[in-house]
């Protein structure tokens, strides 16, 4: 098969999270491939990634405070921005979607090549903020935001059910979003579970008595964050959480003034400082209620910590519970509590044959992995539009 003309699609580039190591692991795929996206912010922690490669903006990233400011409430401008790009001239195009509808390009013909591309759609989740799932930012608590939110919701929900409809193929990244996408686009997919690495070393931060409890995350709503600093403090146990407050999320202040002592806020850590905080950890704790995959707490079993998650989402597809960790059923302190007593009974009685199981359950979700299946699920997809 001769040498495919591939671009990649992102919803824009700014912070650095789940999606972005996709996107990561897409560029590697296919090196040649420009990345195509609603805007970037530059000096960001996504551009810092990204600023090598060839990166071609849509028209509103040259509105001023688009990126930090108007991206949000002007999300209603995503028709015009994904129809302003014209890819006649490749052959695949791979968008990686989520809340910014990436998805649904048109579609001119290519007389040269007689054909139209074909699109595939690797879907992180059909956008929270239009199906009633929790975000981020809360929106919903504020009135006149709500209204407004109503009011666009309703128009864009048509416009991503329409968009949904224009893509050829639609790749899950998890069961739970594969039934999602059934749900709300009546579409078929494909689950390709998202690329787990840690090609870092060590460095700092972390300690070898793990003496401590670990959460890495932005530091936004629907995190769970509120719960385990709650516990901590019943437990008196310490806790670190490494990450910065992003988007429009202010409940970070109120967040540290709760914490007790025990609790220590790291802000940004590097790639380095991470693997040492995982290393060091007792546990790592995945506290979302319907997270759509969550790649972090695979990362701390590559590390061979155990996990104590929510039983919702995506980690019902990657942690093993009695095994690579412990799962609990409610969002309280007191269900949070009881696992984390739990885990500290099963780490004392498996000893390193948790460790050893969390390792080789990590492997399962590999960069490498990753990549061998998107590559072979595009070269099946494109033999059968020949």
């Amino acid at each position: 098969m001769k040498n495919l003309r591939v671009a990649i699609v992102h919803d824009y580039i700014k912070e650095y999270g789940g999606a972005e190591r996709v996107l990561e692991a897409l560029c590697v795929a296919y090196p040649d491939a420009p990345i195509y996206t609603a805007f970037y912010q530059a000096g960001s922690a996504a551009h810092e990634r990204f600023k090598h490669k060839k990166i071609i903006p849509s028209w509103v990233h040259y509105i001023p405070y688009f990126s930090t400011k108007l991206h949000s409430p002007l999300r209603f401008l995503a028709p015009q921005i994904w129809g302003s790009f014209d890819f006649a001239k490749y052959d695949v195009v791979i968008g990686s979607a989520s809340w910014y509808v990436t998805k649904g390009f048109n579609k001119p013909f290519d007389s040269a090549q007689g054909k139209w591309f074909i699109e595939i759609c690797y879907c992180h989740t059909p956008p929270r903020w239009l199906y009633g799932y929790r975000t981020s930012v809360e929106w919903q608590r504020f009135w006149p935001v709500k209204v407004y939110g109503m009011i666009v919701g309703h128009f864009m929900r048509m416009y991503d059910f329409n968009a949904a409809q224009k893509v050829d193929y639609f790749i899950a990244n998890s069961k739970d979003v594969q039934a999602r996408i059934k749900k709300f686009y009546r579409r078929d997919s494909t689950v390709i579970y998202p690329p787990v690495s840690l090609g870092a070393k060590s460095k700092g931060l972390g300690t070898r008595d793990k003496d401590y409890y670990f959460i890495v995350a932005r530091i936004v709503g629907g995190k769970g964050l509120e719960l385990a600093v709650e516990a901590a403090k019943k437990l008196g146990i310490k806790l670190k959480i490494a990450g910065a407050p992003a988007g429009y999320y202010t409940g970070h202040k109120q967040l540290q003034e709760d914490a007790a002592d025990n609790v220590e806020f790291l802000g940004h850590v590097t790639d380095e400082e991470l693997v040492g905080l995982y290393s060091g950890a007792k546990a790592f704790l995945a506290l979302a209620t319907d997270e759509d995959f969550g790649i972090t707490p695979v990362e701390a079993m590559l590390c061979g910590t155990p996990v104590i998650a929510y039983y919702g989402g995506g980690y019902k597809e990657t942690v093993i519970d009695g095994k690579t960790g412990v799962f609990f059923h409610e969002a309280t302190v007191s269900s949070l509590t009881e696992a984390i007593r739990k885990l500290e009974t099963l780490r004392q009685a498996q000893g390193k044959k948790m460790e050893k199981a969390c390792k080789k359950q990590a492997e399962k979700f590999s960069k490498d992995r990753f990549i061998r299946e998107i590559k072979q699920f595009v070269t099946a997809k494109v033999k059968e539009n020949v």
